[in-house]
């Protein structure tokens, strides 16, 4: 099986250990730079070209796209799409992801348990949005942020007004979302592959920070999750349409609360707090998907 994964970089750990896991069980991976990726459109034969050349046929395509880089990694994906090429992750659904209130609006119309979560366009209505969310402290997000950039805590309603007009004046999309203080700065990340959860940890912020991202300096360790964890994991990944997802929640008092969906989970913090080979899932994921298809021919 030739295995096609779309990186910006060869030696980020996530791309290592796929070429690695594929490598294992008899596979070959390429890695390939999405920005390098060029397409003809056309419906006699559509094709995808890097560097001058056609690209080789592949079997399955796993798609790491940054947040810098979704709508041409999108493109990408969907024109592989076009020439019936597995791709682990569906471009509708990496699009759906990386919008933060896309994703929440399709996980609340089916009943999951979120943050309340407000979203304006006006300054006027700014008082109002504060009150809904439940008043300070309050978190508010840029809606296509990733690695906790973009993310703020505001424990004033003065410090929140002031934060929220400049993020409007400056035209930038923002969420406002209650603070859930009794998750004490941690959150679950639920690692989620064709359908089950395939590993689980909890990730702690550090002291006097509220942001348990492992890029801000939270510390992760392996985590029991309950089946009502888990069923809202597999549930998240699928309404958004993932086949390979990081579900991120907090532990609240009214049960957990989804926080985020994520399209490119990354496998260093989870594979080294977990001791679970993720990687290796991923490509079995990718060889019953094709056994299956491959019967239906």
């Amino acid at each position: 099986m030739k295995i096609l994964i779309l990186s910006r970089k060869h030696d980020l750990y996530s791309t290592r250990r796929l070429v690695e896991a594929a490598a294992m069980r008899g596979h070959k991976a390429d890695v390939i730079d999405t920005l390098r990726c060029y397409m003809n459109i056309t419906s006699a034969r559509p094709s995808i070209h890097y560097k001058g050349d056609e690209l080789d046929v592949y079997d399955a395509v796993i798609p790491r796209i940054g947040a810098s880089v979704t709508f041409y990694g999108a493109a990408v994906v969907r024109q592989f799409e076009t020439m019936n090429v597995f791709c682990v992750n569906g471009s509708v659904a990496i699009t759906r992801a990386r919008d933060k209130l896309r994703s929440l609006q399709l996980l609340s119309k089916k009943g999951l348990g979120l943050p309340i979560t407000g979203f304006a366009h006006s300054v006027d209505e700014i008082q109002d949005l504060i009150k809904m969310v439940g008043g300070p402290p309050l978190v508010i997000k840029f809606l296509e942020g990733t690695q906790g950039v973009g993310v703020v805590l505001v424990e004033t309603s003065k410090a929140a007004r002031s934060v929220i007009e400049a993020f409007l004046g400056l035209k930038v999309n923002i969420l406002v979302q209650e603070y859930i203080k009794e998750a004490g700065g941690a959150d679950i990340r639920c690692f989620v592959v064709g359908g089950d959860v395939v590993a689980a940890m909890k990730r702690q912020a550090k002291s006097e920070e509220f942001r348990s991202n492992l890029h801000r300096g939270g510390c992760a360790t392996p985590i029991e999750i309950t089946n009502e964890e888990r069923t809202m994991a597999i549930r998240a990944a699928h309404l958004v349409g993932l086949n390979v997802a990081g579900v991120d929640m907090l532990r609240s008092n009214r049960g957990p609360l989804i926080m985020e969906v994520n399209a490119s989970p990354g496998l260093e913090g989870i594979e080294t707090a977990t001791g679970k080979d993720v990687a290796s899932t991923i490509i079995q994921f990718i060889e019953q998907n094709l056994e299956e298809t491959n019967r239906k021919k």
